[in-house]
């Protein structure tokens, strides 16, 4: 256990404990040099020496170093010091979604479209990049209070171009969301992860795991024989576009999963559109299990017992049995003869024949292959041929050794060979040319870096599309390329040649539309291109049915952060207030409470204004013709006053009041 205050690395200053796991320890910590906190997990003690776990624990840290994407936790620093081993990796302030779960139960429909969205692109850049997770739960998936997830604790995953470090038959994982192939020792596979991602999924829509058991044994195997329990019949109102998801996700047999976590992923930003609000429930294309599957009822032998037959030895030449049958055995005993002595024969010149090759071999110097890497070939062929070695060369393309040099020898420097044995120069050609391939949808981040590393000169440029709501979830995928790939040309691209790849311009996350100054025609807009139903409301929260005569008007405030999901409400509020106020207009006798006119009530907005004239009535002077009026976020009151007219000089005018 680490202590506050010790420093790692002269570096990172420990500042508490967050947490303690089976293979290592969680600190927060203070990074002196970048001035920020960040999170060290610490290989634990009692596993220092333990090389297989010193294994897995520098696996997560190559795993999730080669990764870039802003729903997996990042990874700043590795190293080792006084024997311990750590990983410095970006500090999430927030809680898990098994926390989440604990704390609300079941999650809202929108609001697991979005982290499962989040998740699911997220593993597809893993997968992109041939990781497999292995170990997708709750526990393992952190939420900030902005609805943004990140996906950490790469422990177990698996590189899908490496040999595995745990034994094949072992089973890794969470068994609550153990694949049925894991759970009967299989390997895994890219499917195992959807898999885990579909129970998940069914854990946040419902709030608890589909199969629970009193020990890991009985939950497995439920993992393997049990169909996952209706989502719908839990709650009616999940649309069936959502159920399918979890249903295709979690099938047992993977023919029946999602092909890849793209599939999935596509899936999940679009089930809440209006073309899938009556789709049918999802059946599988393939049996499920070996119940599923029709198969042959075998019949059970008779029981009765035959008669057994006596047993007769018949001739091959269909010779009567009797004196012809005892000299048919004469002449196999002595054929059977002749056989033994041929081999006999055989065997003795087989031993002479290696007693006289071990003899050579031995009377053979043995020399020690020397190391003639990153030499030039005739150089090396020159050492190779002084030492007494007779050689061959292999040419490769190699993106570390320059063309015409040695990249490495078969069999390797060191071995011991002997003289006038064949060594296998394998000679570089320097960088092989790169094919083009259609790139479209492909990952930009990981591609990039996989065709620098073939010496191309890559560029990513963003391109304005049509329809943005058709590449929500893709803000990485290529949408196109320069050269253009043409199906049925080779195209070959040479080192030093440019390539760029286009991904779609826009918005992964919502854009803080408030501090941006949009108007709300904008943000109508930009509601349509995403797919987004845009509700509108005044700053008191009423909602404005009609906002056409407020377009021009700036947006003080949005419902949603982080990533974009497609078919959600998207609520902003706009600077106005829709609330009426009373204008009470009374008709006073003059230094009275006695009514001319009985009180007339106005509806009005906040901020109008107006002037309002009084009528006239007979018998009664106006005092005050006309009264000023402003609405000031509350109710108002005017009086007209009168005074009654001599009778003798009045003009009945008769009573004008509306």
């Amino acid at each position: 256990m680490l202590s506050k205050g010790q420093v790692i690395n002269e570096r990172y200053e420990i500042l508490k404990s967050i947490g303690e796991g089976g293979m290592a320890n969680v600190y927060l910590a203070h990074d002196k040099i970048l001035d920020r906190d960040v999170a060290i997990k610490v290989l634990r003690g009692d596993l220092e020496n333990n090389e297989k776990f010193i294994r897995r624990f520098q696996r997560e840290a190559k795993s999730v170093s080669d990764l870039s994407h802003p729903n997996i936790v990042e990874v700043y620093d590795v190293g080792e010091e006084d024997g311990q081993h750590y990983i410095v990796m970006e500090y999430i302030d927030g809680k898990t979604l098994k926390q989440l779960i604990q704390k609300r139960g079941s999650l809202t429909v929108p609001e697991v479209i979005d982290i499962m969205a989040q998740l699911t692109d997220g593993l597809a850049q893993a997968h992109d990049a041939y990781i497999i997770h292995r170990d997708i739960k709750p526990q393992n998936i952190m939420i900030l209070d902005n609805g943004m997830i990140k996906i950490t604790d790469f422990g177990i995953a698996m590189s899908m171009n490496a040999t595995q470090l745990t034994q094949t038959n072992s089973v890794m994982g969470s068994v609550h969301y153990l694949p049925p192939e894991q759970a009967s020792g299989k390997g895994a596979t890219t499917k195992s992860d959807i898999y885990s991602a579909g129970i998940l999924m069914y854990e946040l829509l419902t709030g608890s795991v589909p199969f629970k058991g009193d020990n890991a044994v009985e939950i497995a195997l439920k993992q393997m024989k049990e169909r996952i329990p209706s989502i719908r019949r839990q709650n009616p109102l999940i649309p069936q576009s959502v159920e399918n998801i979890v249903l295709k996700a979690t099938a047992k047999n993977p023919k029946n999963r999602y092909d890849n976590i793209h599939e999935m992923h596509d899936d999940i930003v679009h089930a809440l559109d209006e073309d899938r609000q009556n789709e049918v429930k999802y059946h599988f294309p393939y049996p499920e299990s070996e119940l599923d599957e029709s198969r042959a009822i075998p019949i059970k032998e008779s029981t009765v017992t035959q008669p057994k037959a006596k047993e007769v030895e018949i001739p091959a030449n269909g010779e009567e049995i009797g004196n012809g049958g005892s000299r048919k055995k004469e002449k196999k005993k002595m054929t059977r003869t002749k056989i033994l002595i041929l081999v006999g024969l055989v065997v003795i010149l087989l031993m002479s024949g290696t007693l006289i090759f071990l003899n050579h071999r031995n009377n053979t110097k043995v020399i020690v292959v020397p190391d003639v890497t990153n030499q030039k070939i005739d150089k090396a062929i020159s050492v190779l041929k002084k030492k007494g070695f007779k050689y061959d060369v292999k040419k490769e393309a190699s993106d570390k050794i320059k063309e015409g040099y040695v990249i490495e020898t078969q069999p390797s420097a060191g071995s011991s060979k002997r003289k006038g044995s064949i060594i296998t120069v394998v000679e570089s050609t320097g960088l092989a040319d790169v094919v083009l391939e259609d790139y479209t949808n492909q990952n930009a981040s990981s591609l990039k870096k996989k065709l620098e590393k073939l010496g191309l000169k890559v560029t990513v440029e963003k391109k304005k599309v049509e329809s943005p709501k058709d590449y929500i979830g893709k803000i990485d995928a290529v949408i196109d390329q320069s050269p253009k790939y043409v199906e049925k040309e080779e195209t070959k691209l040479k080192k030093g040649d440019e390539l760029t790849l286009y991904i779609p311009d826009i918005y992964d996350s919502y854009p803080e539309i408030a501090t941006e100054g949009w108007t709300l025609s904008k943000a109508e807009e930009f509601a349509n291109q995403y797919g987004l139903s845009l509700v509108v409301k005044d700053k008191k929260g009423n909602v404005v049915s009609d906002y056409s005569s407020y377009l021009d008007k700036a947006v003080t405030g949005q419902n949603r952060t982080g990533k974009i999901a497609s078919g959600v409400q998207f609520v902003v509020t706009i600077d106005v207030d829709m609330t009426t106020y009373n204008l009470t207009i009374n008709y006073y006798l003059k230094g009275s409470t006695e009514s001319v006119f009985d009180t007339k009530v106005e509806k009005h907005k906040d901020g109008e204004s107006g002037t309002v004239t009084c009528p006239g009535k007979a018998s009664y002077d106006l005092v005050t013709p006309q009264v000023n009026y402003q609405i000031s976020g509350k109710d108002a009151v005017i009086n007209c006053y009168y005074t009654k007219s001599d009778s003798s000089n009045s003009t009945d005018t008769g009573d004008n009041l509306d």
